[in-house]
C-alpha cells in the first residue's frame, strides 16, 4: 500500500525547488490591543523569522487549504495493494491509462478526474452515497448557466416559493437535460441544495459505459472494493478521494478564531463578533451559490470600509445571534436550504453587503430615471458592474457595461452572422418584464 508516492514525490520536490514565498507563523494581538487593534505578525522567509506590526489583518487561504482524506472511514484501505490518493494531487490522466479507476466522491473535482480518466482507463467508476444534481454550462438557448439563473428577477421568484415547490422546480429543470435517477445521480437528500457538479460530458460518458455511478464504499480488499448492499468485489487498481476539504487557521489563537466542525463563527462569514476592535478579516471563508470572485471582491469592499471606521458594525448581541441561527442548518420555509453552513444565496449575501457601504443599486429609483437599465439589472446577469453604478468605488463605465455584457458573451462565438427575421415575441416578453418589475419593486425589492 502506499500513496501514489513518485507523483507525491514529483510534486513536493518541483515545489520545494520552485518554493519562494513568505510563510505567516503566527499571528497574535498586541498587548495595546484593546486600544489599537494592531496586531503581531510573525513570517518566515528563506529559513528566517521577522516580525512586523499592522494596524488590521486580512486573512484569505479560503476553505480549500487542506485535504480531507478520512481513511478510518473506509474499512481494508490499509490492506489495499493499489495506489490511492487526495483529488488535490491529480495532475494529468495518463496516471490512470488502462487501469481500473474508482473516484470516491462526487464534487466537481470527482467527476471532472472521472470523465478525464474515462478517456484512457479500462474502467471508471464513481462511488457516492449522496448523488448530486449535474447541470451543464451551457443553459437555456446555449446561454452560460450562471448568467441565465443567477438573476435578480429569477432569484426573487425562487425566494418567494415554499422549499417543496422549489425542489420540485429545480429537479423538473435540471431533469430536462437527462432523468437524473435512470443516471443513478439523482440526491438523496431533494430539501437541501447541494453544490451542482457543472460537467458537460458526464451523462455521455454513463451511457456509454465509460462511468458507472456506484453507492457508497463498504469496505476495501487487496485489489477489489464492495460497495453497500452488495457482496460483489469490483477488481480496481486506483483510488482517488475526492473527500473535500478542511481548513484551519493554525497561525491564530482559538481566542482569535476557533474551527469546530468544519465551521467558524463568523459574522458575516468575515468578522470574529467578540474582538475589541474589528481588525482582523476573514475573506472566501464561504460557497456560494454560484462564482467566488464577486462575492470577495465585495467583501474586500467592505472589509477595507469597517478597518478605516466608514462602516460600523453592529452590537456584540447582534452579531452573535446571526451566527448562532446560520449554524442551526434549520429548513427554510421558503427558498434555497443548504447542506452546509458555508454554503449560501450568493446574489443575497453580496446584496446585503453592497448595502452595508452604499452600493446596492436602488431599482425603484433607477426605473423611473432609466427604465431600461433598470430592466437589464433586473432580468439580467447579476454582474458585478451593478454594484460599481453609484457609492464608493463609482465606476463611470458601469452602466454601459451591463448594457453591452450580453454583446461580449456573444461575439466570440457569433463567427458566421445571419440575418436575423424579424420576431414580435420578444417585445411582448419585455411588456410583460415591465408589469413584473412594478411589482416586484412595490413588494419592496429595492
Amino acid at each position: 500500500m502506499f500513496i501514489w508516492s513518485k507523483l507525491w514525490d514529483h510534486i513536493k520536490g518541483k515545489y520545494e525547488k520552485n518554493k519562494k514565498r513568505t510563510t505567516v507563523i503566527s499571528i497574535k494581538k498586541r498587548s495595546d490591543f484593546s486600544t489599537t487593534g494592531q496586531w503581531d505578525v510573525v513570517t518566515e522567509s528563506n529559513g528566517k523569522q521577522g516580525s512586523s506590526v499592522f494596524d488590521a489583518v486580512m486573512v484569505c487561504i479560503g476553505y480549500l487549504s487542506e485535504s480531507f482524506l478520512p481513511l478510518e472511514s473506509f474499512p481494508g484501505i490499509k490492506k489495499f495493494k493499489g495506489s490511492y490518493f487526495h483529488s488535490r494531487f491529480y495532475k494529468h490522466p495518463d496516471v490512470f491509462q488502462g487501469k481500473r479507476v474508482l473516484v470516491v466522491g462526487m464534487g466537481n473535482s470527482g467527476v471532472d478526474i472521472a470523465v478525464e480518466a474515462s478517456h484512457v482507463a479500462e474502467k471508471v467508476m464513481i462511488s457516492t452515497d449522496r448523488g448530486a444534481w449535474a447541470l451543464s454550462r451551457v443553459f437555456d438557448n446555449g446561454y452560460p448557466w450562471d448568467m441565465v439563473f443567477i438573476t435578480r428577477f429569477m432569484n426573487l421568484v425562487r425566494n418567494s416559493l415554499p422549499g417543496p415547490i422549489l425542489g420540485w422546480m429545480i429537479a423538473n429543470k435540471m431533469s430536462q437535460w437527462f432523468d437524473h435517477e435512470n443516471y443513478s445521480l439523482i440526491p438523496q437528500d431533494r430539501r437541501v441544495m447541494r453544490e451542482p457538479v457543472l460537467n458537460d460530458d458526464l451523462p455521455s460518458r454513463i451511457i456509454t459505459g465509460k462511468i458507472t455511478i456506484r453507492p457508497k464504499v463498504k469496505e476495501f480488499k487487496e485489489n477489489s472494493v464492495v460497495f453497500q448492499n452488495s457482496s460483489e468485489e469490483e477488481p480496481i487498481d486506483i483510488i482517488v478521494f475526492a473527500t473535500g476539504y478542511t481548513f484551519s487557521f493554525p497561525f491564530l489563537e482559538e481566542s482569535v478564531l476557533k474551527v469546530e466542525n468544519k465551521q467558524a463563527s463568523l459574522y458575516k462569514y468575515i468578522f470574529n463578533p467578540h474582538l475589541e476592535k474589528p481588525t482582523l478579516a476573514i475573506v472566501g471563508l464561504i460557497k456560494p451559490f454560484g462564482a467566488v470572485m464577486p462575492v470577495v471582491e465585495m467583501q474586500a469592499r467592505w472589509i477595507t470600509r469597517v478597518f478605516k471606521g466608514l462602516c460600523q458594525l453592529p452590537p456584540v448581541t447582534t452579531m452573535v445571534k446571526e451566527v448562532t441561527k446560520k449554524k442551526q442548518k434549520k429548513i427554510h420555509w421558503f427558498g434555497f436550504s443548504f447542506d452546509e453552513v458555508l454554503k449560501t444565496d450568493c446574489l443575497v449575501y453580496v446584496d446585503e453587503l453592497a448595502s452595508f457601504i452604499g452600493s446596492k443599486p436602488n431599482l425603484l429609483a433607477l426605473f423611473f430615471k432609466e427604465p431600461k437599465l433598470a430592466l437589464e439589472i433586473f432580468f439580467g446577469p447579476c454582474t458585478n458592474y451593478q454594484y460599481r453604478l453609484t457609492g464608493p468605488g463609482k465606476w463611470a463605465e458601469a452602466r454601459n457595461a451591463i448594457l453591452t455584457q450580453w454583446d461580449r458573451t456573444l461575439k466570440p462565438i457569433r463567427t458566421r452572422v445571419v440575418e436575423d427575421s424579424s420576431n414580435f415575441f420578444p417585445y411582448l416578453l419585455k411588456i410583460f418584464g415591465l408589469f413584473a418589475l412594478f411589482a416586484a419593486l412595490f413588494l419592496g425589492f429595492q
